[in-house]
């Protein structure tokens, strides 16, 4: 019974940390990346596409993504997708392929997207505990229906506070990856 419990509460808190990995790829540091226009939506024959789905994003250099349509004429589609982005880009045409150049970040820029990842990493702690909470309440559920002792309750929960520290740890250490990278010039 608590097995099931810890394993559940860790599988979800590994799954906060995945989700903190994924948005951190979103916040630009300077550098191209292709996961920066993973959010971007293209107007596709009337539907609403990602644009991984239109084209093909590739690094050409450290400050620029390349943009190549599967369709010659997605070429202005995918171009006003990007400009109308909120992420302050301008895309320049050369034929069938779209360059994205990257501007550099200006310090304050930097210290911005700090407080952005910062934000970010505080509502993953936010999220564990609220796991680690819903773990200790299903013990003492557990425990209240006589399925485990009050032994095998403790333990449980000194079990779930060791692995919600662990994952603590975890979103620090992402965030100070993460931090370097970003104040890094």
């Amino acid at each position: 019974m608590i097995n099931d419990i810890h394993q559940s509460a860790s599988v979800r808190m590994a799954k906060s940390i995945e989700a903190l990995k994924h948005t951190f790829t979103k916040i630009r540091t300077g550098r191209a990346h292709p996961n920066l226009l993973e959010q971007v939506m293209v107007s596709y024959y009337g539907s609403e596409s990602p644009l991984s789905q239109v084209a093909n994003v590739s690094v050409e250099d450290a400050r620029t993504l390349k943009v190549t349509p599967w369709e010659k004429n997605m070429v202005g589609a995918i171009e006003k997708a990007i400009l109308t982005s909120d992420l302050g880009l301008n895309p320049a045409t050369n034929g069938t392929v779209i360059r994205v150049p990257l501007p550099m970040l200006t310090e304050q820029r930097r210290k911005e997207l700090v407080k952005v990842v910062k934000a970010e990493a505080e509502n993953t702690r936010i999220a564990i505990r609220n796991l680690r909470r819903d773990a200790n309440t299903d013990i003492k559920e557990a425990l209240k229906e006589k399925l485990i002792s009050e032994d095998e309750a403790r333990v449980g929960e000194e079990k779930i506070q060791k692995l919600t520290d662990e994952f603590i740890k975890e979103v620090e250490k992402q965030f100070e990856i993460k931090e370097a990278d970003l104040l890094s010039v």
